[in-house]
């Protein structure tokens, strides 16, 4: 048996045919930190989940001030995916932080999939959920944890982030500056 479909039987009821049509979307990736994986103003027809390293979804003001939207952490799918949803570009650019090993997937592909076979919309039903619970948690821990909070969570969910990435894309996904993220440091 594969090791990736006992991995993925785990999590879901999934046969063997199922597990076999995803094989033929997917591949397995090595990628080098500072890969652009999406693009904003760009139609895509790619997913990854993150197995290893760290990405990140960026937007860009009119001024070019780059703003973390999101960093993402192994087991994260990462992409346009709203974009790829909607047949439309992307407004957020996705890259790697540091070096990545993914799957990247065909999603075009897996929703043609997802329409045949119940195993693999449900699988496709559970990655939605797990993406919106996402979402959500971090929307509501900016809305109430402050900037001090919002760091020591980041520094529980990835424990090395800080010998990881620079500081800077740090502080922009914290929606602080890094002068300030070095006095919280400081503080803690």
């Amino acid at each position: 048996m594969h090791p990736n479909f006992e991995y993925l039987k785990s999590y879901f009821d999934i046969s063997e045919e199922s597990f076999y049509l995803l094989q033929q979307v997917s591949s397995k990736k090595i990628l080098k930190a500072n890969t652009k994986i999406a693009e904003a103003g760009k139609k895509g027809t790619k997913l990854y989940q993150l197995n290893s390293g760290i990405a990140r979804s960026f937007i860009v003001t009119e001024s070019g001030k780059e703003w973390n939207k999101n960093l993402y952490s192994p087991t994260s799918f990462v992409g346009p995916l709203t974009a790829i949803s909607l047949d439309k570009p992307s407004l957020l650019t996705f890259e790697t932080l540091t070096d990545c090993e993914v799957y990247e997937v065909d999603f075009i592909m897996f929703l043609e999939h997802a329409k045949k076979h119940i195993d693999i919309s449900n699988l496709y039903n559970k990655i939605l959920e797990k993406v919106y619970i996402a979402y959500e948690k971090r929307q509501i821990e900016f809305i109430t944890l402050n900037a001090i909070e919002r760091y020591k969570k980041l520094q529980k969910n990835i424990p090395e982030i800080d010998s990881l990435i620079p500081q800077f894309q740090i502080a922009s996904y914290l929606n602080i500056t890094p002068v300030q993220l070095s006095r919280i440091r400081k503080q803690i």
